[in-house]
């Protein structure tokens, strides 16, 4: 009996030797970086502060894909605008909904029981989320030009890479964590405030996946989100077409149904538009970003 618990004392004891050695290595082989030059590194893998400070507009259009969902995706088109502009269009199953932020304000359009458009201003919670959203940049560059305090907590592993998580601070006083690949130096991971299924406040998982290069700047073209534990119900975004630099009046981003120039914006010619998911009678057709300052989009290359 001794012999067997001496035999398992050492196996247990050889294992954990084991264990401590892989995180020993694995924290041994990341550069010891403070944050200033985390950020410097990732600044550069996106492509230069620099080129990013020259985008003043940009927009996205795609597909979503749902947790579980069936049939045709919903189509959707994001346009942002520094410092905060958004406005995000929805398509799915016949329905649309429209999300804008002006800045100041927000309104969401939906349809109603009977299928007529339905405005909503935001609410509290909603405002302080739109300003503090990721406009343009994403997580962490130029944070610090936007008033975001940033630390260094450690190196966890994200999606089986060590990335270095950071905390972020954001004017309005929420914090975030952003979690940044230790070898590409691309972001990879955020988290933000949400609710779950049941409405309740909880705190959902964004990842950042497939990067592309899009004039010499580095975009992701998958956008996840995961609720805590793995949960069902987060949503993936598929990112298609990006126009970097369109045309984007601040009339883009007022209120739904104002009256606003509407100058520059192309209308939305894809098939899925006029198809299954075709907005109901009277709404106007979902818009479209307008090509790239630089003319047709490009994409080249590819960050794991």
């Amino acid at each position: 009996m001794k012999v067997r618990i001496a035999a398992w004392a050492l196996a247990s004891s050889l294992g954990a030797a084991a264990v401590w050695a892989v995180l020993a290595a694995r924290a041994h082989a990341q550069p010891k970086l403070d944050v200033a030059q985390i950020l410097e590194r990732s600044a550069a893998a996106r492509g230069g502060l620099d080129a990013w400070g020259k985008v003043q507009t940009m927009a996205w259009s795609g597909h979503v894909d749902r947790a579980g969902g069936s049939g045709p995706k919903p189509q959707f088109v994001l346009e942002q605008k520094r410092p905060n502009l958004t406005r995000f269009e929805l398509v799915a199953e016949g329905q649309r909904s429209v999300r804008v932020f002006d800045g100041q304000e927000g309104w969401k359009l939906r349809s109603d029981a009977s299928g007529r458009p339905d405005l909503q201003p935001y609410g509290e919670e909603e405002r302080r989320a739109a300003r503090d959203a990721l406009v343009i940049d994403g997580p962490v560059l130029g944070a610090r030009a936007r008033g975001v305090e940033l630390k260094l907590q450690g190196v966890d592993e994200v999606e089986g890479h060590p990335a270095y998580r950071l905390s972020a601070r954001l004017p309005s006083g929420m914090e975030q964590h952003v979690w940044i690949d230790a070898k590409s130096f691309l972001e990879v991971k955020y988290d933000r405030p949400g609710r779950d299924t049941a409405g309740r406040p909880t705190t959902v998982a964004v990842y950042l996946r497939n990067y592309q290069t899009f004039e010499g700047l580095q975009i992701p073209l998958t956008i996840e989100t995961e609720m805590p534990g793995g949960s069902p119900g987060g949503d993936r975004l598929a990112i298609e077409q990006i126009a970097i630099n369109p045309n984007l009046p601040d009339g883009v981003f007022a209120r739904p149904g104002a009256r606003t120039s509407r100058r520059g914006i192309t209308v939305d010619t894809r098939a899925a538009a006029r198809g299954p998911n075709a907005p109901p009678a009277g709404w106007p057709p979902l818009r479209a970003p307008s090509t790239s300052a630089t003319g047709a989009i490009e994409r080249t290359g590819s960050t794991p």
